[in-house]
C-alpha cells in the first residue's frame, strides 16, 4: 500500500519493460513491512541529466537504481562516487544523504561475483573474459578482480571501452593480467556476456560457442528470459550457467543495505519475487 509517508526508490533506464527490479523489491518490502516502494521511470539518455537533479528535489526519495543507458553517465552527475563506481566507470545506485548529495555506487560486480561463489566456484587465480565493457561489464571486470582472478579477457564493439577498463584495472591491480581486443573463450574459466545480446529476437552470440570448454562457468547478463540463447548454447556444451536475474538477486541485500533498509538474503528474496518472463 502506497502513502503519504511512503519511501520512494526510483528505477531509471530506457525502455523499461524488461525491467525486473520493481517485482523483487515490493513484494520483500510488502512482507518485511516497510513502507518503500520501487518506481520504473522510463527516461532516454538526451534528457536524463536534467531530468536527474529535478528528481532529487522531490522530499520523500531516497535513492534511486540505475541502469541501461544511464549508468556511465551516472558518475558524472554525483557529488561523490564510491571506488568500485570509478573503476567501473558506471554506477547502478544513488543515495540521496541528508544535505541533499548524491553518493553513487556500483552493485553489479558485486553481485555476479557472489553468485558464482555461492555455486561453488573458486575465482581466486581464475582467468575469466568478460564480452561488453559498458556500465555493467565493467563492473563485473572490477569485482573479478577485487576477487583475485589472475588474468581478465575484455572485448568491446568500441575498442576504447575496453581500453579504457584496462587502464584503470591495472591502475588498481597492476598484477593482474588484461588482454584485449578478442572475443575467443578457449583458455578461460570463466566467460561473460555483458552485452545487450540476446535482449531481442534473432541476435547473434556473443562469442564462438564451439571454443568454450565444458568446464568453463559461463554467466549472462540479459534479463530479459532465464534461459537465453546465449546460455543455451554454453548449456549444450556441458557448462555451469548463471543466469541474468542470479545477479540481481545476489546483489539485492547489498543495495538495501546502501538504501538504509533492513536487509535480508537472495532465497528469501527469491521466494517472495514475482518476475514473469
Amino acid at each position: 500500500m502506497i502513502s503519504g509517508k511512503t519511501t520512494l526508490i526510483a528505477h531509471l533506464g530506457f525502455p523499461t519493460a524488461a525491467f525486473k527490479a520493481p517485482m523483487i523489491y515490493n513484494p520483500y518490502f510488502e512482507k518485511a513491512g516497510i513502507d518503500a516502494v520501487v518506481m520504473p521511470m522510463g527516461i532516454q539518455a538526451d534528457t536524463y541529466p536534467g531530468f536527474l537533479r529535478e528528481l532529487f528535489k522531490v522530499t520523500n526519495i531516497r535513492g534511486a537504481l540505475v541502469t541501461m543507458p544511464h549508468k556511465v553517465t551516472t558518475v558524472g552527475l554525483a557529488d561523490e562516487v564510491s571506488t568500485t563506481a570509478q573503476i567501473a566507470g558506471a554506477a547502478n545506485a544513488l543515495l540521496k544523504r541528508d544535505d541533499g548529495t548524491l553518493l553513487a555506487d556500483m552493485f553489479d560486480g558485486e553481485g555476479f561475483v557472489r553468485g558464482v561463489l555461492n555455486k561453488g566456484r573458486k575465482l581466486d587465480g581464475a582467468t575469466a573474459l568478460v564480452v561488453g565493457c559498458g556500465g555493467v561489464g565493467s563492473a563485473i571486470a572490477a569485482s573479478l578482480a577485487s576477487a583475485g582472478v589472475k588474468k581478465l579477457g575484455l572485448f568491446d564493439a568500441n575498442a576504447a571501452s575496453a581500453a579504457g577498463l584496462a587502464d584503470r584495472l591495472t591502475t588498481h591491480y597492476p598484477d593482474l593480467s588484461v588482454a584485449t581486443g578478442s572475443t575467443d573463450p578457449e583458455g578461460y574459466e570463466v566467460v561473460v556476456n555483458a552485452t545487450p545480446l540476446g535482449m531481442n529476437e534473432g541476435d547473434p552470440l556473443p562469442l564462438d560457442m564451439d571454443r568454450v570448454d565444458p568446464g568453463t562457468f559461463v554467466g549472462e547478463v540479459v534479463m530479459k528470459q532465464a534461459i537465453t540463447p546465449f546460455l543455451r548454447a554454453a548449456q549444450d556444451r556441458g557448462c555451469q550457467t548463471q543466469v541474468g536475474t542470479d545477479m540481481l538477486f545476489e546483489q539485492i541485500p547489498a543495495y538495501l543495505e546502501f538504501f538504509g533498509f533492513p536487509t535480508t538474503t537472495p532465497d528469501e528474496l527469491r521466494a517472495v519475487a514475482q518476475i514473469r518472463y
